[in-house]
């Protein structure tokens, strides 16, 4: 699929999440902790993304190795940024890191976050109940 095409549907993913998350009653005004999720089955250009990541503004946790359900490897990291839950800032985000995988032939998988409560706690998954409530 195109970088176009696949920014578009990550475009109506980002609006569907923001929305179900501040639907939920997460914090509207608080500052969220936004982790972007890269894959590879090759480590070295896997980590030629974390560096254009880190280059880019972002930081970048450690890659890890990951076994599938059919046996085969593939490497993660994610690069994680602060900042507002705003559509605008998630979809330039989401932009410049599709290109970024693209160019480093990775997989983007998209973004994940935490519920922010009232008191602007973040609400991580092992303090939810049901798994289905866990936000990605």
């Amino acid at each position: 699929m195109s970088i176009e095409r696949l920014l578009k549907a990550q475009k109506q993913e980002n609006q569907e999440i923001v929305g179900a998350i501040l639907g939920d009653g997460s914090h509207p005004d608080a500052n969220y902790t936004i982790e972007h999720h890269f894959s590879s089955t090759n480590f070295e250009r896997l980590e030629k993304a974390a560096v254009d990541a880190f280059k880019s503004g972002f930081e970048v946790n450690d890659a890890e190795e990951m076994e599938l359900e059919d046996g085969s490897v593939i490497y993660c990291f994610d690069a994680v940024a602060s900042h507002k839950l705003e559509v605008e800032l998630l979809d330039q985000a989401c932009e410049a890191l599709l290109t970024l995988a693209a160019k480093q032939k990775v997989d983007y998988d998209g973004w994940g976050t935490y519920f922010i409560d009232e008191n602007g706690d973040e609400v991580r998954d092992d303090e939810f109940e049901d798994e289905d409530d866990i936000i990605h």
